[in-house]
């Protein structure tokens, strides 16, 4: 399965710098929401034939469960950083949620000052369809349209107060 992940990703990356490519744009929208979108298809399409291979739709996207291990992309920098770099911004709230719901218990306890936390019902409705028995694997990479990917990891992490990714395990693919 690390091998198909590997050549989907390069497969999404090629996808996102044609469609740069194709529209002619002096920014790099074109080529960050493109990569964006098709991450998660060519994933889907990649892992759609492992056995224990589930399509779960999580907002407009379709992402893969193999084997009780959800599989969720991140790139995380346009620039050659090592995972342990890798931080969510805020508006990734949807990460956040995941990570939090299906990700490993955090290895730092949060300080419990008894105040009730707010929650986004907004996310929570974005994770319906998700099953709560299944764990999460960030395959996180840097990335970038003239470079390419630079790093590409795999391995679990739980979420710390500054949004940094606080890895359990990881290893390269």
């Amino acid at each position: 399965m690390a091998a198909a992940v590997v050549k989907v990703l390069t497969r999404a990356h090629e996808r996102a710098r044609n469609g740069h490519d194709g529209v002619h744009t002096q920014t790099l929208e074109a080529y960050g929401h493109g990569l964006h979108a098709a991450q998660y298809e060519e994933l889907a399409a990649g892992l759609e034939g492992f056995a224990e291979a589930t399509p779960v739709r999580l907002r407009a996207r379709t992402v893969m469960v193999v084997a009780d291990h959800l599989i969720y992309p991140f790139r995380y920098p346009d620039r050659d950083l090592p995972v342990t770099a890798a931080r969510l911004k805020k508006k990734d709230r949807l990460r956040a949620e995941l990570i939090r719901e299906l990700g490993p218990k955090p290895m730092q306890g949060e300080l419990d000052l008894g105040l009730e936390e707010f929650e986004n019902h907004e996310v929570h409705q974005g994770l319906a369809h998700v099953p709560r028995d299944v764990s999460l694997v960030i395959v996180a990479y840097a990335c970038s349209m003239t470079a390419g990917i630079m790093r590409l990891e795999w391995g679990i992490a739980d979420l710390r107060p500054d949004r940094y990714l606080q890895w359990h395990r990881h290893e390269p693919l």
